[in-house]
């Protein structure tokens, strides 16, 4: 390994740490990490300016940045906001059901947009629905991060690892649909149940004044009722386009774009309010990152990883699926599982070109990093915004509360993955 190889590699891994403890804004880290290792790299001859742009993956920030315009303009008619008080009136003031319900219509959210915005959207009203029954927030806000993550791993776009390694590896939208959709119900339902056993004492607390939940007005909480059936109609035409993108020959990051153009034009809507509203510091992120691992790729560090992996090849293809499963998994549940994808993308194609099948090895990424992610209070986006959120109710959720409730949601949920991944290994070669 060269030097410049060895001091890409340093700065990649000290940024890894400062997203990790959270020292400085991710943001910043990134950016200031890529700046660092294009000067390097252009500095020592290791490669031009040209090269280390071309490393960031304009597929999966266009992706991003058209669902997150979709998202916005969704937003702000109030359409997040009816499913949560919906939801809550159809509880009955039940906190189990209430539970259900919630963790339910968070779960749909994330499989269409992405979990940290659905997140966002559903836990504040999620507060004022448990202020006005009198009972603890935690358990639902909990229980609504770990199934965003859960629910986020069956679709393309419900997950940033997921639109990731679809743009690495050519997997469509109807390929997850066949192969992670079938695993993460059974995931799903199966976390589901363990989150109602676990949480199962703060769940008998009697709820107060149930009648305040029925005089939540739905009609009021969809604030632009002809905007949100614009944009819905708009996002149905976007998914459908989804499912035949492989025939039509279409790209995920040109629907999402064109969808969001789409939907402008027909609404109109305040652009400077919308831009407002897109998470321009998580595409500046996912850039930092690309710009890092991209230095990392051309100095040969990958390679010399995917050869240290290789020796793996003795062992049957779906126990090298299911070794990389849980090496990422447990990866991801001390760091934040978006950085790990984008790290272990090249590592798979140099296993790819060393001779080893990549489509089995592409889903145990998938599986690892989206479900890993669980396991701590930071081991997902999701996890630490909502706990930020419930830092201003009087029960905030706290590491030691997320370690003994994730961490067994994170184990159950892997464990149900690698069954049915060795069982139906079949198919994920496929």
């Amino acid at each position: 390994m060269n030097l410049a190889a060895i001091l890409v590699t340093l700065i990649f891994l000290f940024s890894l740490y400062l997203i990790f403890t959270e020292k400085l804004n991710r943001t910043i880290v990134a950016m200031a990490g890529a700046a660092l290792v294009s000067v390097i790299g252009v500095g020592f001859g290791a490669f031009t300016e040209e090269k280390i742009l071309r490393t960031i993956d304009f597929e999966t920030i266009g992706l991003l940045l058209g669902m997150m315009i979709l998202v916005a303009m969704l937003e702000a008619t109030g359409f997040f906001q009816y499913l949560a008080v919906w939801a809550g009136r159809l509880s009955k003031g039940s906190p189990v059901r209430l539970l259900i319900l919630l963790g339910a219509v968070t779960t749909v959210l994330s499989m269409f947009l992405d979990n940290v915005t659905t997140v966002v959207l559903i836990a504040p009203v999620t507060i004022l629905i448990c202020e006005i029954l009198g009972i603890n927030p935690a358990p639902f806000l909990t229980a609504e991060a770990l199934l965003s993550n859960t629910g986020g791993t069956a679709t393309l776009v419900g997950d940033p690892p997921n639109v990731l390694i679809a743009s690495a590896s050519n997997l469509s939208f109807t390929d997850f649909l066949t192969h992670s959709l079938p695993v993460i119900v059974v995931a799903w339902a199966a976390a589901l149940t363990l989150l109602l056993r676990l949480f199962r004492a703060e769940l008998r607390q009697a709820p107060k004044n149930i009648e305040a939940l029925y005089e939540l007005d739905l009609a009021q909480a969809l604030d632009d009722a002809p905007t949100a059936k614009k944009v819905l109609i708009v996002l149905t035409g976007a998914l459908v386009l989804f499912f035949f993108q492989g025939p039509l020959q279409i790209s995920p990051a040109f629907i999402g774009l064109s969808a969001a153009a789409a939907a402008m034009v027909w609404v109109r809507p305040s652009i400077n309010e919308m831009l407002h509203k897109v998470e321009w510091g998580v595409l500046l992120f996912f850039a930092g990152l690309f710009v890092m691992v991209g230095g990392m790729e051309t100095t040969g560090v990958f390679a010399l990883l995917a050869t240290w992996l290789s020796a793996l090849k003795v062992l049957p293809p779906v126990w090298l699926g299911l070794v990389l499963l849980w090496i990422i998994a447990l990866l991801s549940a001390v760091v934040d599982n978006v950085p790990i994808t984008i790290a272990m993308i090249p590592v798979i194609e140099g296993l790819g070109a060393a001779g080893l099948e990549m489509r089995p090895l592409w889903w145990a990424l998938v599986f690892g990093a989206g479900l890993g992610g669980n396991a701590t209070i930071i081991g997902s986006t999701a996890n630490i915004v909502v706990a930020a959120l419930s830092e201003k109710t009087r029960s905030p959720v706290t590491a030691r509360l997320w370690n003994k409730r994730g961490l067994p949601v994170m184990l159950l949920t892997c464990a149900i993955a690698s069954l049915l991944y060795a069982l139906f290994f079949e198919w994920f070669r496929l």
